[in-house]
């Protein structure tokens, strides 16, 4: 039977009554099951640890999620042992009964999208629409991985010699690592995972210690779908025993991570080192964040634009590695741009994911909260204006801090050049459309980028010298749907791995030539 073409998982329409009754029957269900104890899956079998960690509800911090496993570095080794044991058979499973299980897996996720979106609203906080996307996006990178990976099995790259038959085929790896974040704990996970799999390896799965049980949830629909044990082994516990150990490993052939620079790095420099007994050179795919500006020009809708920036600056709180954290504005429109941000801005509700009139939940955690409100006063402090927000909001002990707009920013200051994953926003003057460019390109990131103008000149010019992995004209910079806009950054933003492309696949791959001579 042929493979539908691919398509993009629809999102949920909220107008609906029985969609949002159903939601909240799944964040009632869910609720109601808080507080269990997960255990670690090392080669199909359920391991406990004699430590034990909780994941908590940001937006009430009292509530636990559940409870799971601290993992220590022999249970990482032994979680690699078994990966190895599993590949050794899974290696030779064909392309096309490896995709059948991603496809099975996203059919799983489709029928349980209300109790998924109701895990991330609790253990996250991402709200109702945003819950929606990352299940959505989940679903698309197993319906387009499975896709890519019949794709290669059916590739015939090799040019002809006269008198041999000349074959490129494509084998994975082995077995790797993969350390997905806490703030896209579905699609993300989802994402590195059944890429990796799908290609034939075998991988041990490092969870965030702030996501761990949408981590749970999804072995569960794995082991649902046929993964055979062992694939999957999930690991979670602390980074230094458990993620340290693995990368270092001379056992671990690729290490796929998304998070923070600082970790991305870390995990870059010690996996570039050769262990005693490693035969390989290890393959690192890494996705470490941004500082990404839209720059809006004088010549635009302004309407248009400050509803893009908003959207793009406060959505998930602005706990996207594709978020909006600079806005770079035409002098001659500054001030009047600044006002329709203050305006949106200040309609935005602020409160309990799970329920549904909120816009805005809070932040992940109460480090995550501390370190944003210091870069807020941090930016006061090197001369910045706070236009709207600037102080904590919301009810209850939830981390929910109100969006916050701060002007007169240079384009040297901390808040332009570090990224603070949170509902800031950082307002720069430009002096023209070049000057914007200028300023959007200083940064040590190149993630996504954004400009608004209806001059088709000046959309070149940012075609041609905005450098970043996704550039966004006249429209928001967050938002990438797979197959349509392949996710991933220069510089400091990691690897450019193009997650949801066409060539995300082959770093989970190498080509091997063979030539026979023809009798």
């Amino acid at each position: 039977m042929q493979t539908p073409k691919f398509k993009n998982e629809p999102f949920i329409d909220w107008s609906k009554p029985e969609n949002r009754k159903h939601q909240q029957q799944a964040i009632d269900a869910v609720t109601a099951r808080l507080g269990r104890e997960y255990p670690n899956i090392i080669g199909g079998k359920k391991v406990t640890s004699a430590q034990k960690f909780s994941s908590l509800n940001p937006s009430n911090p009292d509530q636990i999620v559940g409870i799971f496993q601290q993992g220590t570095a022999d249970d990482a080794l032994k979680a690699l042992d078994a990966a190895w044991t599993a590949f050794e058979s899974w290696k030779r499973v064909p392309a096309e009964k490896r995709a059948q299980v991603l496809f099975k897996a996203a059919a799983i996720m489709r029928k349980q999208k209300f109790e998924l979106n109701a895990i991330l609203m609790l253990e996250v906080g991402k709200t109702w629409p945003e819950a929606d996307g990352d299940i959505a996006e989940a679903i698309d990178f197993c319906e387009f991985y499975g896709r890519e990976m019949l794709r290669y099995a059916a590739l015939k790259p090799a040019i002809q010699l006269p008198g041999e038959k000349d074959e490129i085929v494509y084998l994975p790896l082995g077995v790797g690592v993969v350390v997905p974040p806490w703030n896209f704990p579905l699609a993300i996970m989802v994402g590195m995972s059944v890429a990796a799999v799908v290609a034939g390896n075998a991988i041990v799965l490092k969870p965030s210690s702030d996501s761990p049980f949408i981590g749970a949830t999804f072995m569960e629909i794995m082991d649902e779908a046929g993964l055979p044990p062992g694939v999957i082994n999930f690991v979670a516990g602390p980074g230094a025993a458990v993620g340290d150990t693995l990368v270092k490993h001379a056992k671990t052939r690729f290490v796929a991570f998304t998070g923070s620079k600082e970790v991305g790095i870390h995990i870059y420099a010690e996996a570039a080192k050769v262990q005693p007994g490693q035969i390989w050179l290890k393959r690192v795919i890494a996705e470490m964040g941004g500082k990404d500006a839209i720059v809006v020009d004088e010549d635009t809708n302004l309407d248009e634009a400050a509803a893009a920036v908003v959207v793009s600056a406060f959505g998930f709180q602005g706990q996207k590695c594709s978020a909006c954290s600079r806005v770079i504005v035409d002098a001659k429109i500054h001030d009047k741009f600044v006002e329709l941000l203050k305006k949106r801005t200040e309609t935005i509700t602020v409160g309990p994911a799970q329920e549904m009139a909120n816009y805005m939940g809070p932040v992940v955690n109460k480090r995550s909260k501390e370190s944003i409100e210091k870069y807020i006063a941090k930016a006061l402090a090197e001369g910045g204006t706070l236009v709207t927000g600037g102080a904590s909001s919301g009810p209850g002990k939830g981390y929910f801090l109100r969006p916050t707009i701060i002007a007169n920013v240079k384009p040297t200051d901390t808040i332009a050049q570090e990224e603070i994953f949170g509902p800031v926003l950082a307002v720069i003057k430009s002096k023209d459309f070049d000057d914007g460019l200028r300023i959007a390109n200083n940064t040590e990131f190149g993630l996504t980028g954004g400009v608004f103008t209806n001059n088709k000149k000046k959309l070149d010019k940012a075609r041609e010298e905005f450098f970043c992995g996704n550039l966004y004209l006249n429209r928001k910079c967050t938002g990438a749907m797979v197959g349509a806009h392949p996710f991933g950054g220069f510089n400091m933003s990691g690897t450019d791995s193009k997650a949801g492309g066409q060539d995300y696949l082959q770093l989970f791959l190498q080509a091997k030539s063979i030539a026979t001579k023809l009798k």
